[in-house]
């Protein structure tokens, strides 16, 4: 899985697969476009800026993109980022086996400088901001056509989360003085740029983000797509971090809406595959053309086993919850059945059949030819597949952003800004009416602060959020708590400390040949195996 002898293309060029049909018929041998000639081909055929912008967001789920010359199952954009988020955290347990691509993630060599995990998961965000920069370059900023305002302010939006995508990984944001990550303003030479300050980069998000607020709706064309809601919760995630917690809960409070969290019933099967499902904000939209070209490189592949014949379903790489959180969750809550128990078992899938096996039993069938494996105790049901129980169309799309994550967003923000009562009133509103009829934020015996933070993990687990949350707020890491205490495989059974540098990312070593400003991060040392088990983080205890 090692990254060998290979350069990332000049990061504020277009990238080839970020196009749609109709642009790559454009692209010259090399691979990339010169601003010039975007400039040039989208003014001899105005259509064609559009379609460079469609393709942005049809970029951030397409196969193939972040790792070049390959196609490799592990190279899915950004739903991959989010995966790999999760299984360098506490909460997410991945198999231990020679078919799981992503166990990098998992045993935290990540930080290898030439490994293919770290390099897909810096490469696609930043060239997604080098396309959203040719984009941006092709609009005059001083343009009042309404149409163009809108293409700038969702671009804008979309590059400030990029950024929001790189900076928690490679810096801890409370150090904000610290450098973080490159920033690609106009002009700047790439193959000396040097990181900004982690203050630097959350001002350059803060101004696109405020720009979206500014200039966007609630209109747009599709999930896939940004609008004014879109953008106000992504600036109450960047203003949790910035520790900004009044206007936090102000921007979650506007983001929400109009928009419903699901209900205990409609949480009460497999979901969470389906831009359709009312409670998405935004999405990563797998189409079906895109499903058939890459079969083996996309979320149903990796997050759900309910799809015949991918890596997940026959090979056990279906992501487990940790039993130490799974063992928190009151049997009262309806998120109690997004996993199976250490028996197979579930309530969540009672009336869900795959080739004659119907709810426990579908835990474990295994098939004669192996596209079906039996299920782990703790695998999680919650990812459902848009294409039925035992499809092989893996069109599963991926949330970006539901509306229940706002709610967690006010209820931290009222608490951090001196409203303890009304944070209480939030959360066990949420709880108490979407997930579990008998919630008291109380109950758990965890102080408010920690109580929102566990609610974060059980309700967002599995879509990237544990360890950008973890570091800002400075917990550690915690996946065990002595012999017998978790259901993580031997090799990823450790604990990390909340201020160990190794959570930080390292530079691609093809980014720190290419760009002579990179000074990278350094110290500590990839976990073994048993350490720190006395560690805890306030959820799990």
């Amino acid at each position: 899985m090692k990254l060998h002898k290979i350069s990332l293309l000049m990061l504020g060029t277009l990238f080839v697969a970020a196009s749609c049909d109709d642009i790559d018929e454009q692209i010259p041998q090399g691979g990339s476009l010169t601003l010039d000639q975007v400039v040039e081909t989208n003014s001899a055929t105005p259509s064609r800026s559009d379609a460079t912008f469609s393709g942005m967001f049809s970029y951030m789920g397409k196969a193939w993109t972040g790792y070049p010359s390959s196609t490799r199952p592990d190279d899915f954009g950004f739903p991959m980022i989010a995966l790999s988020a999760d299984l360098e955290g506490a909460d997410m347990a991945g198999s231990d086996n020679n078919y799981n691509w992503i166990s990098t993630a998992s045993e935290l060599s990540t930080r290898n400088a030439s490994y293919a995990n770290p390099f897909i998961r810096y490469s696609v965000p930043y060239r997604t901001i080098g396309l959203a920069n040719d984009i941006l370059a092709t609009i005059d900023e001083a343009t009042t056509d309404s149409v163009e305002i809108n293409k700038m302010a969702q671009t804008r939006v979309l590059r400030a989360y990029c950024y929001m995508s790189l900076a928690p990984h490679y810096q801890f944001t409370a150090k904000e003085n610290e450098p973080c990550i490159p920033i690609l303003r106009e002009g700047v030479d790439y193959t000396n740029n040097p990181r900004a300050t982690v203050k630097d980069v959350y001002e350059y998000i803060m101004e696109d983000l405020n720009y979206g607020v500014a200039h966007l709706n609630k209109n747009r064309n599709d999930k896939a797509k940004i609008n004014q809601q879109v953008a106000y919760g992504l600036r109450a995630r960047a203003n949790l971090i910035r520790e900004q917690w009044e206007e936090a809960a102000a921007d979650a409070e506007k983001a929400m809406a109009g928009f419903e969290p699901a209900s205990i019933e409609e949480v009460s099967v497999p979901a969470f595959c389906d831009a359709e499902e009312h409670n998405w904000m935004w999405a990563v939209i797998i189409t079906d053309a895109m499903a058939q070209s890459s079969s083996a490189s996309n979320p149903s592949n990796w997050f759900t086993g309910f799809n015949l014949g991918t890596y997940a379903a026959a090979t056990q790489n279906t992501p487990m919850i940790n039993k130490l959180l799974w063992d928190k969750i009151p049997e009262t809550d309806v998120r109690k059945g997004w996993w199976l128990d250490e028996d197979l078992h579930s309530p969540n899938w009672a009336g869900l059949e795959w080739d004659g096996y119907v709810g426990d039993e579908i835990a474990e069938y295994a098939d004669a030819v192996g596209d079906k494996d039996v299920f782990r105790p703790y695998t999680n049901i919650k990812f459902g597949a848009k294409n039925g129980v035992g499809g092989t169309l893996y069109n599963n799309d991926f949330p970006l952003m539901r509306v229940e994550e706002m709610y967690l967003i006010k209820a931290e923000g009222e608490l951090k800004s001196g409203s303890e009562g009304k944070a209480r009133t939030t959360l066990e509103n949420f709880v108490k009416t979407y997930r579990d009829p008998s919630y008291t934020a109380a109950a758990g015996g965890r102080t408010l602060a920690n109580e929102i933070w566990f609610q974060r993990r059980v309700e967002l687990w599995g879509e990237g959020f544990f360890t950008a949350d973890a570091k800002r707020l400075g917990k550690p890491i915690v996946r065990f708590h002595g012999p017998n205490t978790t259901n993580f495989d031997d090799a990823f059974t450790f604990n990390i400390a909340a201020d160990d540098p190794w959570l930080n990312m390292r530079f691609p070593q093809t980014e720190r040949d290419n760009n002579l400003g990179i000074v990278d991060n350094e110290g500590g040392a990839q976990p073994e195996a048993g350490q720190l088990p006395n560690l805890r983080d306030g959820v799990t205890d």
